[in-house]
């Protein structure tokens, strides 16, 4: 592992010199030893990890939230425990999204040098140092603040994927985004824009100059209008809260149009919404509809063609409040209270 003290340009901002400083031992963490709510969170001091092969450390800067952070928090759906601790997370730090400064490199790391400033997907980046892989890092722009980078990768990914890798979406189509205003909907509304869609988008009504201001054409406010009753047709429907029946949301599906599930939050307390994802496959035997269960992947290049629409300005990261590292339990309950337009976001580091 290689580290060293001395003067590094940071991009960002601020764009100010200042040194790297020394890797301490142990460092200043949010952790958690078991499932349940915010009261889990807890400050705390552990051994600073050290980069592999591949890797890099990070001075983590920033982090974001979702709800996927919420999802490993809380351990629910209950097939999140098969998958990532039974009895307890096997990682201790949760976080996935960051920003941060190369501080350290693992064995093979060519592509970034130490004093890099970089954005994308950690672990464990609730925390003051982070280590990465540099498949899943870029460099962040100089127009883009850190606390504004945390708030891009794995929402941003999951979008531009669900968007246009799954969803093909075109100029002139008619996008429907259900649960809009958050961390992957407010992105979806966006890319759609961006790509020349019409789009309407679905959240409550004190949302609806938010996704106004995101680009999006129209609006429905979830809570007085079942959005399947709508006479639209829609040539993409991009799903992200997992609400409504498939077989309602395909009543306002295009005959040749295409329904991206992107996750449920109402399947049951051990599947949540995966097996809408799993039944999809099924559902598309006998229709022109094309029906898609969807899984987002980590990629470097996601996160590049992100930052080139973000440098462009046809794609804006949403904070929605930066909260300080002392103050996680507040920032994951406002998550999940439904009080967060766009992406919450942890400060670390100044």
């Amino acid at each position: 592992m290689q580290t060293q003290t001395t003067p590094q340009n940071q991009a960002g901002a601020e764009q100010a010199s200042a040194p790297v400083p020394a890797v301490p031992a142990e460092m200043d963490a949010v952790l958690q030893h078991r499932y349940g709510g915010s009261e889990m969170l807890e400050q705390g001091r552990i051994a600073v990890p050290q980069p592999g092969e591949g890797e890099v450390l990070l001075r983590v800067r920033a982090a974001g939230l979702d709800r996927g952070t919420w999802h490993l928090m809380s351990g629910k759906p209950y097939l999140v425990r098969f998958m990532f601790g039974f009895r307890g997370p096997k990682l201790p730090v949760p976080g996935l999204d960051v920003a941060g400064t190369v501080v350290a490199l693992g064995e093979g790391v060519t592509d970034l040098a130490i004093g890099d400033e970089v954005f994308g997907v950690a672990t464990g980046s609730f925390a003051e140092y982070a280590v990465a892989p540099t498949a899943k890092l870029v460099k962040r722009p100089e127009s883009l603040s850190p606390e504004a980078a945390a708030a891009v990768p794995v929402s941003g990914m999951t979008a531009l994927q669900a968007v246009v890798d799954e969803g093909r979406v075109r100029p002139g189509q008619k996008v429907l985004v259900t649960g809009a205003s958050g961390g992957v909907g407010n992105y979806a509304v966006q890319i759609a824009v961006a790509s020349g869609a019409e789009v309407t988008g679905v959240a409550s009504a004190g949302k609806a100059e938010f996704l106004r201001s995101l680009g999006a054409a129209h609006t429905v406010d979830y809570r007085t209008t079942d959005v399947t009753t709508l006479d639209e047709r829609f040539d993409l429907i991009i799903d992200i809260n997992g609400r409504a029946p498939i077989r309602r949301l395909r009543r306002i599906l295009a005959p040749e149009g295409t329904l991206v599930m992107v996750g449920g939050e109402d399947g049951g307390w051990f599947m949540g919404g995966f097996q809408r994802q799993l039944s999809a496959p099924l559902r598309n035997a006998f229709t022109t509809q094309r029906i898609l269960g969807f899984m987002s992947a980590e990629r470097k290049e996601s996160i590049e063609r992100l930052a080139t629409m973000i440098v462009a300005g046809q794609v804006r990261p949403q904070v929605s409040e930066a909260y300080p590292i002392a103050d996680v339990r507040r920032a994951m309950d406002d998550l999940v209270g439904g009080r967060v337009s766009g992406k919450a976001v942890i400060t670390v580091a100044v």
